[in-house]
């Protein structure tokens, strides 16, 4: 009986799980990575409105997938605002995971250049160089975690260089004295590949 019980739990488990991979919502998934895979990007995004209509019904791990695949399509044109919100809520989900904390690290650095015309520009206006000069500085203290978690596991002279030169812009001695320990503490949970 104990035995017959268990198979029909077993059973009963599979065919659950089974039918969650079955849904509309994973074949969806399925062929939006198909679509990605074949380079058809048009195709990947109107997939990715389907499923972005219910999330929720794919299992967890190809959620947290499918926001990465997402985030990088964004990011392949030139879609910043759209590619940050699916690479926070990678990091959201998955918070070791370096590469996208990489790439948020450096789109949140996208508008700077632009900010420092801005803040050059308004020489003459101070009230509005400040303004300009407090959205870099808020940028700059946006990406700089993202930036170092990314440097943690994954050195990259480039990377340390960006996030020391910040600091200095930032004029904050501090942090910059403590970057090597904070580096060491990040570096102990690092996560380089999602699964499905």
């Amino acid at each position: 009986m104990i035995k017959t019980a268990f198979v029909f739990l077993l059973m009963f488990t599979v065919a659950s799980v089974k039918a969650q991979y079955n849904s509309k919502v994973y074949n969806l998934y399925l062929d939006f990575n198909e679509a990605q895979w074949k380079n058809q990007p048009n195709i990947a995004l109107q997939k990715a409105d389907s499923i972005l209509a219910s999330p929720e019904k794919l299992p967890e791990k190809a959620q947290t997938n499918f926001y990465r695949s997402l985030a990088k399509l964004y990011e392949d044109h030139q879609q910043t605002d759209k590619a940050i919100i699916y690479n926070e809520k990678v990091v959201a989900a998955v918070p070791d995971y370096y590469i996208a904390h990489r790439a948020l690290g450096y789109l949140y650095l996208l508008p700077a250049n632009t900010l420092v015309e801005k803040i050059n520009q308004s020489q003459s206006k101070p009230a509005e160089q400040q303004k300009y000069q407090e959205q870099y500085f808020r940028l700059i203290k946006t990406a700089l975690p993202h930036l170092e978690k990314a440097e943690a596991c994954d050195h990259d002279d480039t990377t340390l260089n960006l996030i020391k030169s910040l600091y200095q812009k930032l004029n904050d001695k501090t942090s910059l004295a403590s970057l090597d320990n904070r580096l060491k503490l990040l570096r102990k949970n690092c996560i380089d590949l999602l699964t499905d």
